[in-house]
């Protein structure tokens, strides 16, 4: 179900969308996870996932350094889709990408833009927490990648797949680590800040400042499982973006 867009898969349709809802995954994370989701998604929102180069179909291009230039693109990129009712959903590295994209999309389609959903997600003046793991050796940044779950065990025992796929993870946890906050003002769009009490990453004292990122509401939900609870609940979040989408104004 793929579009003709290397930025963007198409992971469930519409006959006639009420709105579009943008996902962003964590740090070398896979559409599948919101696929996954589809089924629980209401039958009038579509649900496109932003693929980025180092992964899937892109796995050979060239990933992102920098925020901006990433931000650029992706904004391009997605601007095809914008002029109508949409909401971004990123988790961790996708939850900062998210934010970043509703600053422009927020700007250049006013009104378009009905929610922000963050979940995993520090926020932006929330410092990271050191050592970073991005300047860890290949096999240290390989243990920490393997603590922190979400990435199948039985993977770490196949070298030529780790050779291809840890630069894109280690990119995206670089650009995840050195964020912080970009702008000088929030976003004038509302964000639901989902998060884990069991989340030994980014829990509820590291998203609760999400509030004053925003000039609209900003709601803290609680979720049961770790840091990949958009993988092992799945439940859990698409009745939560459902309520927030059915009852968003427009």
């Amino acid at each position: 179900m793929a579009t003709d867009d290397k930025w963007v898969m198409r992971l469930k349709e519409a006959a006639e969308p009420a709105g579009t809802l943008f996902c962003f995954p964590y740090a070398g994370g896979s559409p599948e996870t919101f696929r996954a989701w589809c089924d629980g998604i209401a039958d009038d929102i579509e649900v496109l996932c932003v693929v980025l180069p180092g992964r899937g179909r892109r796995l050979k291009e060239a990933r992102y350094e920098e925020w901006q230039p990433l931000v650029d693109d992706v904004f391009e990129a997605l601007s095809p889709y914008l002029d109508r009712r949409h909401a971004f959903y990123g988790h961790s590295f996708g939850g900062r990408l998210a934010y970043e994209l509703s600053h422009r999309a927020s700007a250049a389609y006013p009104g378009r833009t009905k929610r922000l959903f963050v979940s995993g997600c520090r926020s932006p003046d929330m410092p990271q927490r050191r050592p970073y793991m991005h300047q860890m050796s290949e096999g240290d940044f390989r243990d920490a990648v393997a603590a922190m779950g979400g990435t199948p065990a039985e993977l770490f025992g196949q070298e030529r797949l780790l050779r291809l796929l840890m630069p894109t993870v280690r990119s995206e946890i670089r650009l995840a680590e050195i964020w912080d906050h970009r702008h000088p003002s929030g976003v004038d769009v509302p964000i639901t800040a989902i998060y884990s009490p069991d989340d030994a990453i980014d829990s509820r004292s590291t998203m609760r400042g999400w509030q004053e990122f925003t000039t609209r509401d900003c709601e803290l939900v609680e979720v049961p499982g770790g840091h990949f609870f958009v993988d092992s609940h799945p439940e859990h979040i698409t009745r939560i973006v459902n309520s927030r989408l059915r009852d968003a104004d427009g």
